[in-house]
């Protein structure tokens, strides 16, 4: 698992790049499905930097699932804000985001 592995810096970096980005992962009311983290996984391949949102009719806390889905995804949990939260991963094969 890769989680905790950037500095405040990169953190910073990671969450300026998401301000502009819209949520490409949604979460419900059925919660952290198998599908929703394969959905996630295929995403943050793709993108490396994605936005995750948990909808009003969720029944958990948006910052569990959100933590939970970025275990489940092997993902670094960048900042949850609300709803909202970003999840990255380098993808070694093709690299989009360069790090400071």
């Amino acid at each position: 698992m890769i989680r905790n592995t950037l500095s405040s810096k990169q953190k910073k970096f990671l969450r300026s790049m998401g301000m502009g980005i819209d949520p490409v992962v949604n979460i419900g009311k059925e919660g952290l499905t198998p599908t929703v983290v394969v959905s996630a996984r295929e995403a943050i391949k793709k993108r490396e930097l994605i936005k995750v949102r948990v909808l009003q009719n969720s029944i958990e806390t948006p910052e569990a699932v959100i933590t939970m889905l970025a275990e489940r995804a092997d993902a670094n949990l960048v900042q949850v804000i609300g709803r909202n939260g970003l999840l990255y991963r380098r993808n070694f094969e093709k690299p989009t985001i360069e790090l400071p």
